[in-house]
């Protein structure tokens, strides 16, 4: 055998070393481990320093898979008998989320080992490595509350003011995450209570948030200040907001408090109450309401009233409740309940809180599992315009309506032009925002999470279409139909396209394109002669090729059901070549849409194709 053979199988036996060694120190297998590299103690160093992924996903040495199961007497074996690099990193997943860039003293820390963390941090590893995110050990043991863990690496000069990406700082996540004894702790070594995250937070938001009281108190007994986030929320607006009514009826007993700012905090958790999908209570809404209001008539002589507001005709134009008589008149009334909290949320909060929202599609999908689709709808569209005036992403929103529209025509309701309209031109909108930032993408944008938004949109955009397309079929005038259109084809012109390449068009003809199953899949189906249609009348590029260099027509010939769908193949054909779609064109396979069809297709293909091509020479010979 030659030294070229030897090689690959010289790679094979070394891979399957690493494999046998690494599942080893994940069980815990020392002796196992010792006597695999024994006989390999050449490469036992290499080895053991190389990455291996495993069925989870993550990407590890031994020694950090080892670290992450609590095996002490195995890293002191590896330690001990081998040259192991200590700040190699690794892709750990914990609780489901993914770690990138996790030294083997992050993993154990995370994981809450102490007796592995002491062996690593004795052999010299660096206790403040962080992650790909700027995450430390040490915030990773506050993380989980590991008070043992936490005092181990500061007093082996780990920093407790090293803040991630975020800049999140490990008083925050310990406040966030309710560890009174490491906040305590974290503060007595100096810990700034009123550091500022990037979202303008502080630690004290973080605990009011999460509803924990004591560590609230804790902080404002060590001089935290009262700051405003980002948003102009206080921890007391952000504990109201939450529905946190524990540290609401604290904090409005401290004097950094006005009386105008309790009344506030109390009308806000009140309204909180009303629409909170996971803390719903009309009765404690009613009594944090009523409460607010006695506060602003205490004083007879200096009543403190509502300011006026405009009414909002997704609450019914609700006029907000002026005296203990006008909330008393609507006690039992829910759905006035409702309203009057929504609207008292959007007047404290200010329509450009990122907060105002969630409660008003929460109040929307109730009334759409009772069938009030009107109601609902009408409180979606509020929302989704609160979101787009706020530049915030509407991704989950547009699919929503796409779902309750199919939902509304699957079962035979009424569904009114301008809803749809509505949400088209938001789409629109939305898309455009998404090339915007693709193209100069800002110093916190995701740029993989915008270009996930991107092909989610595209989707939804396209159910949408199909929605379109059965509503102007019937009882919508000329004027309606050229503003689609106008909508259509500046959805063209953005040229827009999957990661595939694929166009509008190329996914109105593909059988394959993907369709949500919540009621969705009821009405939009593909390939979807009536979209088509439309995208071609409104300009769609007929001969765009994918990153295959498929075009539209090489994709519809691809169709699986020829014989079943005949009108459909037919319709989109003919559209696609009436429009000046070349046959000639090849794709990366170097073949015409002709001859992808002809590749064990059926004859009705290839039939079509060729009437549509006849009846085009026959357009072309009278046109000469």
């Amino acid at each position: 055998m030659g030294d070229s053979q030897r090689e690959p199988v010289k790679k094979e036996v070394a891979s399957s070393l690493l494999n046998r060694v690494y599942f080893a120190a994940r069980d815990g297998m020392a002796m196992t481990i010792y006597a695999l590299l024994y006989e390999n103690m050449a490469v036992a160093d290499e080895l053991l320093n190389q990455h291996i992924v495993d069925e989870e996903g993550q990407r590890c040495t031994p020694l950090i898979i080892a670290a992450k199961h609590g095996h002490n007497k195995l890293v002191k074996t590896l330690l001990s008998k081998f040259n192991l690099n200590l700040e190699l990193e690794g892709t750990i997943k914990f609780d489901g989320c993914v770690i990138e860039g996790a030294s083997a003293l992050w993993v154990a820390a995370g994981a809450g080992f102490l007796n592995v963390v002491k062996t690593l941090v004795k052999n010299g590893a660096h206790v403040n490595h962080p992650t790909r995110t700027n995450s430390t050990p040490l915030r990773a043991a506050c993380f989980d509350g590991r008070l043992d863990i936490v005092k181990y690496l500061t007093d082996h000069c780990a920093d407790i003011h090293i803040a991630n990406k975020y800049n999140n700082t490990c008083l925050m996540i310990a406040a966030y995450k309710g560890h009174l004894d490491v906040v305590s702790f974290l503060l007595e070594k100096g810990a700034n209570p009123d550091e500022k995250a990037n979202c303008g937070a502080t630690a004290l938001h973080f605990a009011a948030e999460c509803g924990h009281t004591a560590i609230v108190k804790e902080m404002l007994e060590y001089g935290a200040a009262i700051i405003k986030n980002q948003d102009g929320m206080t921890p007391l607006m952000t504990a109201a907001e939450r529905t946190r009514a524990d540290v609401v009826e604290y904090l409005i007993t401290r004097p950094e408090f006005t009386k105008e700012e309790r009344i506030e905090a109390l009308e806000l958790l009140g309204a909180s109450f009303a629409n909170d999908k996971d803390n719903y209570c009309l009765e404690k809404a009613y009594h944090y309401l009523y409460t607010a209001m006695k506060l602003r008539y205490r004083d007879p002589d200096n009543v403190i009233r509502k300011p006026m507001s405009t009414p909002v005709p997704a609450y019914e134009n609700c006029i907000e409740c002026q005296t203990l008589q006008d909330l008393e008149a609507i006690r039992l009334n829910q759905n006035a309940l409702h309203m009057e909290s929504l609207a008292i949320r959007e007047r404290i909060l200010g329509r450009h809180n990122p907060e105002v929202p969630q409660p008003v599609i929460f109040r929307g999908a109730v009334f759409a599992d009772i069938a009030r689709f009107d109601r609902c709808i009408e409180l979606w569209l509020h929302a989704l315009n609160l979101r787009q005036l706020n530049h915030a992403s509407v991704v989950n929103d547009l699919l929503r309506f796409a779902q309750i529209f199919s939902q509304m025509l699957y079962i035979g309701v009424e569904l009114p032009f301008e809803h749809v309209k509505a949400v088209l031109i938001a789409s629109v909108t939305e898309i455009e925002r998404n090339q915007e930032k693709l193209e100069n993408p800002g110093p916190k944008d995701d740029v993989e999470q915008i270009a996930e938004e991107l092909e989610n949109n595209i989707n939804t955009v396209l159910y949408i279409l199909v929605i379109m397309t059965k509503l102007i079929k019937n009882n919508v005038n000329i004027a309606d139909k050229f503003e689609v259109h106008q909508l259509v084809y500046k959805l063209n012109k953005l040229n827009i396209t999957t990661r595939d390449g694929q166009s509008l068009l190329h996914l109105s003809v593909n059988f394959q394109t993907p369709v949500d199953n919540f009621h969705t899949n009821h009405i939009c189906k593909f390939p979807c002669a009536e979209v088509a249609r439309l995208l071609i009348q409104c300009g769609a590029d007929v001969n765009s090729m994918d990153l295959e260099r498929n075009t539209p027509l090489h994709i519809i010939v691809r169709y699986q059901k020829p014989v079943s769908d005949f009108l459909t193949l037919h319709s989109i054909i003919l559209d696609l070549i009436e429009a000046g779609a070349h046959m000639d064109i090849v794709n990366s396979l170097g073949k015409t849409p002709f001859e992808t069809a002809t590749t064990g297709k059926p004859r009705s293909v290839r039939g079509v194709q060729t009437g549509a091509k006849n009846r085009t020479n026959r357009m072309t010979k009278r046109s000469v």
